[in-house]
């Protein structure tokens, strides 16, 4: 039997394999759509782009003066503080139902993939859109936006860990669609309240779910020859 041949057959054996494969696959896709996306960015193509939604932004705010108090509070699960509840209550949880080696997986994944951030944000050295712009001052570097990196790293990170429970395919869309749904909106929340440039919130979402995805499926097998 050929190379090619027992691959496919161990293939058609595992499906388990097959959607591990597609997971990587994503999770490589999404780096790459960053790191192409963040080429984009340095070279100042993304300008004109991000200058139109800012502005828009800033307009939309003005004739919808009850945007930016919903827009605060959705930034706001995004925050830092909102990040290190969210992971503590998950990690202690998993702790405490005896799973834990996947609560320090968790954990390494969140502060590890906290740090990374701050480190690009420091290489990329890329300014935050003029306060003129903005419903409020944030400090600190723009790109990539740390709410939509930490919120897509922790949300989907838990919306995968719950969605493992549940047997029935809807419950898993589901939550899984409510995952995404709050990083949505907590990077959608940044745009429209002028802190951050789109392509910021962008680059955040793609790196935060590639991390994400890269740790779950690390997890999966690590945890998995723990089983085994």
């Amino acid at each position: 039997m050929t190379a090619a041949h027992r691959l496919r057959a161990r293939l058609d054996g595992d499906p388990s394999l097959v959607k591990a494969l597609l997971f990587g696959l994503v999770a490589v896709l999404l780096l790459l759509a960053f790191v192409l996306g963040a080429s984009e960015v340095m070279e100042g193509d993304t300008r004109s782009f991000d200058l139109y939604l800012v502005q828009g932004s800033q307009s939309l705010r003005a004739s919808q003066p009850w945007l930016a108090e919903v827009m605060r509070d959705f930034s706001g699960l995004g925050s830092t503080a909102a990040m290190t509840l969210f992971t503590v209550i998950t990690v202690g949880y998993l702790a405490l139902i005896s799973a834990r080696p996947t609560a320090l997986l968790v954990a390494t994944s969140v502060i590890s993939g906290a740090i990374f951030m701050r480190l690009l944000k420091a290489a990329f050295g890329r300014l935050r859109p003029d306060a003129s712009f903005a419903e409020l001052v944030a400090p600190g570097w723009s790109f990539p936006s740390g709410h939509a990196s930490m919120s897509a790293i922790v949300f989907l990170t838990i919306g995968a860990l719950i969605a493992s429970t549940r047997s029935r395919v809807p419950e898993r869309l589901y939550i899984l669609a409510a995952a995404a749904l709050m990083a949505l909106l907590v990077g959608i929340s940044r745009i429209l309240l002028g802190v951050h440039w789109a392509t910021d919130v962008l680059g955040g979402w793609a790196f935060g779910a590639a991390w994400a995805m890269a740790w779950l499926l690390l997890a999966r097998y690590l945890l998995k020859d723990r089983q085994d």
